[in-house]
């Protein structure tokens, strides 16, 4: 899943992103407010960790501007201002998550996955279809009732299938959502990923569009 970092602290912000990379999700992160502001339309994000207290740009503004322009990707506010008024107002303007620093990793990595999860209809924390049973939360996976080992990329690709079931997912498509900007991609590291994944999971659990892309193949 890919996110979008809005944090002007280096130290927060190097350790959300290296943190938040190692547990799957793909990240970008800004220290402007004002760029940040203008990424949210330059990929497509799956939520937003976003800092109020800004250079160029407060937080609560550009929560403002994106609710009034009509964007409903889920924020999370990540701050110091822990007063009442400040959560309460930032929530009223459209956040749909608050977050007081200092924080844990493994909360803010929670939370992400829970506003995902509501923003796909997706009430269970287990993603299911046919044989393959996955705990985002926990990276677990199971095929036919047996663990099975995966990588942080095939993680990802296997969520973000899971996540979409029925349609049919390009390969730009799956690099925006699997790499960040800073990422060198070479031209079949999504083929590989998908490859693998059919080794681990079964060769029709995949199937592929040809001229079009990747959707989950029929449940066994």
């Amino acid at each position: 899943m890919r996110i979008l970092l809005i944090e002007d602290d280096t130290l927060i912000g190097d350790g959300l992103k290296v943190g938040l990379t190692k547990l799957g999700f793909s990240v970008d992160w800004f220290v402007s407010g004002e760029a940040g502001f203008q990424a949210l339309t330059a990929a497509p994000w799956d939520a937003v960790v976003l800092d109020l207290s800004l250079p160029e740009r407060d937080g609560l503004d550009i929560l403002r501007q994106w609710r009034q322009q009509g964007h409903d990707v889920p924020v999370l506010i990540l701050t110091a201002r822990d007063a009442l008024d400040q959560r309460v107002q930032g929530l009223q303007l459209g956040a749909d998550d608050y977050l007081c620093k200092p924080f844990a990793l493994t909360e803010v990595a929670a939370r992400l996955q829970a506003l995902i999860r509501r923003r796909h209809g997706q009430l269970q924390p287990e993603l299911k279809h046919g044989n393959v049973v996955m705990a985002p939360g926990s990276h677990s996976v199971l095929c036919d009732g047996e663990a099975v080992s995966l990588k942080s990329r095939e993680l990802a690709l296997l969520e973000l299938f899971l996540r979409n079931p029925g349609r049919v997912l390009t390969r730009s498509q799956l690099e925006e959502k699997l790499y960040s900007w800073d990422e060198d991609v070479s031209s079949n590291a999504v083929e590989v990923h998908i490859h693998h994944l059919r080794k681990k999971l079964g060769s029709q659990f995949i199937r592929t569009v040809h001229g079009v892309g990747y959707t989950l193949g029929a449940a066994e």
